[in-house]
């Protein structure tokens, strides 16, 4: 019952409840007296009996009106104690305090609102920790990341300028590494500069009919002549589409593919390494399908592999470290083209994979820059 209902039916029975009363009282009072005088009243009598009759009305009223407004305040005022004792724990720090109230009126519905707003703190501030956590994490790791080359490189070319290297070979050896670790930096860099746009949501989108068979089918064979993917046996499968166009940024579609594949050869631990692309069509969408044969990813990591600044392996070696940004910019790009990505892992068995991407509709030719 609402707080307005309850109070208009206190209201009333303050009314009913002292006349029923008064009306008994009287009965009982008169059947009292005037039993005993065989119906004849006298004067005295009489005033006794109104003494009675205006000392009872009054108890009644005392009595239902204490008894009423006790009810009453109580059913209001006890919520008005847990949402302060609720306030005060907030507003302390104390977002684990739970707010519970059996009450369906105005102050239940408060009540609610502010548990939902509590809920909403402590999520907010579980996630700018795990934010915070993250950032710390990832600054030392670039940190590692940059200096580890940047002293290789310092080493390298110290030793060429101290005439360590004692013939061409070893000296153009030193030159070749130290080139080497500076375009491993300037990879991590502009890895970092991307995230950073995508992130703030800076970076410009060239959308552009692309069809998605022959965009994958001529990447996947581009492969073949990359040293990185040698050995490498590629597997591409399509459903069959009257419409197979995507509207998509062909170099963010590109590094989508890129990033995805390093990352799965990166954890490739079988002799003879496997990829396979599947394309599914419906009515609005395509859905991409990149399976691999690796040694797959632990159920714990799963969830956050997405994640910015997260790694599965949080070691730095070449192998299978990193800035731990490759899927995180796979993610944004995906959704930036206003698709979904997710991933399925069987450890021992290997990785999946999934992204869509929206059906380029028919009479929608026109290249679109859209800022993201």
């Amino acid at each position: 019952m609402s707080i307005k209902k309850r109070l208009i039916a206190s209201n009333v029975a303050m009314i009913v409840f002292p006349i029923v009363l008064f009306l008994l009282l009287e009965l009982v009072i008169a059947t009292l007296i005037f039993s005993g005088m065989n119906g004849t009243p006298v004067k005295k009598d009489s005033q006794w009996f109104m003494s009675l009759r205006f000392i009872g009305l009054l108890f009644i009223l005392i009595l239902t009106n204490g008894i009423l407004t006790y009810m009453v305040s109580k059913t209001i005022l006890k919520p008005i104690r847990i949402l302060t004792k609720a306030a005060e724990e907030i507003s302390n720090g104390n977002l684990d305090h739970e707010i519970v109230s059996v009450n369906k009126d105005e102050l239940g519905k408060l009540s609610e609102t502010f548990e939902s707003m509590r809920l909403q703190l402590k999520k907010a501030r579980e996630e700018r920790d795990l934010y915070e956590n993250n950032r710390k994490e990832f600054v030392a790791s670039i940190s590692h990341d940059l200096k580890t080359p940047l002293t290789s490189i310092k080493g390298y070319i110290n030793g060429v300028l101290d005439g360590i290297p004692d013939n061409p070979k070893t000296k153009q050896m030193y030159l070749k590494t130290a080139y080497q670790k500076a375009e491993d930096m300037d990879h991590l860099i502009n890895e970092l500069f991307l995230y950073s746009k995508l992130d703030f949501e800076q970076f410009s989108f060239q959308f552009e009919p692309v069809s998605l068979d022959n965009f994958l089918a001529d990447y996947l064979q581009e492969l073949q002549y990359d040293p990185y993917f040698k050995d490498v046996e590629f597997t591409f499968q399509s459903e069959t589409s009257e419409n197979n166009s995507v509207m998509a940024d062909r170099l963010s579609l590109g590094r989508i593919i890129d990033n995805i594949l390093q990352n799965s050869l990166k954890y490739s631990d079988k002799k003879e390494r496997k990829i396979s692309v599947y394309l599914q069509y419906d009515s609005d969408t395509v859905l991409v399908k990149i399976e691999d044969n690796g040694k797959g990813i632990p159920k714990e990591s799963l969830p956050r592999i997405f994640e910015s600044f997260y790694r599965s392996d949080p070691s730095r070696n070449k192998a299978t470290g990193g800035s731990g940004l490759g899927l995180a910019i796979v993610k944004k790009l995906v959704e930036g083209h206003g698709g979904d990505i997710w991933a399925e892992s069987e450890e021992g068995k290997g990785t999946s994979i999934y992204f869509t991407l929206k059906k380029r509709k028919e009479g929608n030719s026109n290249a679109k820059r859209i800022n993201h």
